[in-house]
């Protein structure tokens, strides 16, 4: 079978994300603060850039640990 993300786990996340807003923004805040920086420093362009690399960071992570 293929690593994927079975649907009631994606539901499962999807309601911890509806319940609890804060924790969730409490989390990526790091990830927040990391892109505003860039932004400031070297422009929106590599901001962007940034934001899809740990997009793509985080799918490999949930999907390596399965």
């Amino acid at each position: 079978m293929a690593k994927e993300i079975d649907r009631t786990r994606a539901n499962s996340a999807l309601a911890v994300i509806k319940q609890h807003p804060g924790m969730v923004l409490f989390a990526v805040s790091p990830a927040l603060i990391a892109v505003g920086v860039v932004w400031v420093v070297f422009g929106a362009g590599w901001a962007a850039l940034l934001l899809i690399a740990l997009v793509l960071a985080g799918g490999a992570a949930v999907l390596m640990k399965r």
